[in-house]
């Protein structure tokens, strides 16, 4: 990523489909023992680019340790079906997503990041639409986005 990152390790549930016990993501120094995220995660739930974390020291790793500010994003993953992301199909259902500012970041699965600007339910409804139409199936990591009916309007929900 960039000088003066760090890495933060996130505890993982190893028995989940990825098979993993941890996850490592990019953030940077903002106070005691406060860290903003860099990037989306791949596997972790509960957290998206740009909120601010908590992060302590366990045996020499710098680890989570909770979230302190929400930063307004959301994360989804994408797992691809029969169509890779440089088929045609794939960049029919992405593009409108693109219009809206979502970016991803590609390893085992695409790691969608949702800025604070786009509206969640447009978004959202793109997503099934991609899934409906096979070129992806997808999962929430964490909703930052304020959700109607929700007390205060004003905190995204999470999965």
């Amino acid at each position: 990523m960039g000088h003066g990152l760090l890495r933060i390790v996130f505890e993982l549930d190893s028995s989940a489909w990825h098979g993993n016990a941890t996850e490592r993501l990019w953030v940077e120094p903002v106070g005691e023992g406060r860290f903003r995220l860099r990037n989306s995660p791949f596997f972790a739930f509960g957290v998206s680019s740009e909120d601010i974390v908590f992060g302590e020291d366990r045996g020499g790793q710098l680890c989570f340790a909770g979230v302190s500010i929400r930063g307004g994003r959301s994360t989804y993953r994408l797992k691809l079906g029969g169509h890779s992301r440089g088929t045609a199909a794939f960049q029919e259902y992405w593009n409108p997503l693109e219009k809206l500012g979502c970016s991803y970041e590609e390893g085992p699965v695409l790691s969608v990041d949702v800025p604070a600007s786009a509206d969640i339910y447009v978004v959202y409804g793109l997503l099934e639409a991609g899934e409906a139409a096979g070129i992806w199936v997808f999962e929430e990591g964490h909703c930052g986005h304020p959700l109607q009916g929700e007390s205060g309007g004003t905190t995204g929900g999470s999965t």
